[in-house]
């Protein structure tokens, strides 16, 4: 009996090896343990570059330009020569103050002397009342006289400076409006425009409405304030790379715009480089607040059902996976933000979707950032 049936028991064996090979093994998923942790929340809102200082060249006296001081686009500072205005006239102008000048001293002097010759015989009792008044009169006239064409002299030699026109501030000149020869009234011909770009603002805008609801979080205490030294803002430009250096927010206005319903806001940020240009379009990333338990999950872990809603993928403590529902906030750094769905030490699935269904058993494995780029390149290459 035993010799008939060994051949049975090798065939049983051999198709239960069979089965045991079609089976096939638990597939390996990555998954990121949710862990509460305090998060800044980050707006990403539009913006304009602007400069720091702009001033306008214009000529403090009237005349003729005779000669362009300066390169255009060039770095200037405060006091350095820009334009120079036909001098000639000025200088005429201070001579003959000077002339008048030399006058009028010398008339004082005439006028001094005969007062004290009239106080003299005064105190003798020479010379009237009367006419000692009138001589200590006339030396006050001539003396008021000098004062009077100092006044003239100085003017006529500021007059004379102004022909020189120079920057107004630190900052960098832009095009030259005006050439040699043209003429440059006073206080109103525009010579060229001077901008301050380092630092440098950035007026960006947010609404209203986004504005309250961060109010009430505060007073909610959904979120905390961050004090305003320590907020920070960056930006991004148009090539969607970071900005190095973060900036600092100095203000935000106490009025909306009606025809907008946005509240302007201002960052400075320096600008060594000259990176930044003024009316260059950029995106300003500010930490508004802080969530102190703020549940986050990589953004590839949200999956979208065919309603339209969220949700993750969690493995269970028998390693079944799950579909959970989540409802999800911003999604800033490359991360989601869990608002409600998810609790500590739940394990979403992060990476292998591709080599499960719901329900089935997986063995989780601990995600990192760098399998998220060797995943990538294997994608990558599959496509290939």
């Amino acid at each position: 009996m035993l010799a008939a049936l060994a051949p049975l028991l090798a065939g049983c064996d051999e198709s239960n090896s069979a089965i045991s090979a079609a089976q096939p093994a638990e597939p390996d998923v990555s998954v990121v343990v949710v862990k509460p942790q305090p998060r800044a929340v980050v707006r990403e809102l539009p913006g304009r570059i602007a400069p720091t200082r702009v001033a306008e060249v214009r000529p403090r006296v009237s005349g003729i330009v005779v000669e362009r001081l300066f390169r255009q686009g060039s770095e200037v500072k405060a006091g350095d020569p820009l334009y120079r205005i036909d001098p000639r006239p000025f200088e005429v102008e201070v001579m003959a103050n000077e002339a008048a000048l030399a006058k009028a001293e010398a008339v004082l002097q005439q006028a001094q002397q005969h007062a004290r010759r009239i106080a003299l015989l005064f105190s003798q009792r020479a010379a009237p009342e009367a006419e000692n008044e009138k001589a200590t009169a006339s030396e006050r006239q001539a003396r008021a006289e000098v004062d009077g064409r100092k006044a003239e002299l100085a003017r006529a030699r500021l007059n004379l400076d102004y022909a020189t026109v120079r920057a107004p501030i630190d900052g960098v000149v832009g095009a030259a409006l005006v050439s040699e020869g043209a003429l440059a009234v006073q206080n109103e011909t525009n010579l060229a425009t001077v901008q301050q770009l380092d630092p440098i603002y950035a007026d960006f805008t947010q609404s209203v409405t986004e504005l309250n609801q961060l109010r009430r979080a505060f007073e909610s205490g959904d979120l905390d304030r961050i004090e305003g030294d320590s907020v920070r803002v960056r930006l991004v430009v148009d090539d969607n790379t970071v900005y190095p250096p973060n900036g600092k927010l100095l203000f935000s206005d106490a009025r909306v715009d009606a025809h907008t319903g946005q509240v302007t806001l201002r960052g400075e940020f320096p600008n060594p480089k000259r990176e930044l240009l003024p009316g260059m379009y950029v995106r300003v990333r500010i930490d508004q607040g802080l969530d102190t338990d703020a549940i986050a999950v990589p953004q590839q872990a949200i999956q979208r059902n065919g309603g339209g809603g969220s949700e993750v993928f969690v493995v269970k403590d028998d390693n079944h996976i799950a579909v959970q529902p989540v409802r999800t906030g911003s999604v800033q750094d490359g991360v989601w933000f869990v608002t409600d769905g998810l609790k500590a030490g739940d394990k979403v699935v992060v990476e292998g979707f591709q080599k499960f269904a719901a329900g089935d058993k997986v063995r989780p494995q601990a995600w990192t950032e760098a399998d998220a780029g060797s995943d990538g390149a294997q994608r990558v290459q599959a496509m290939r």
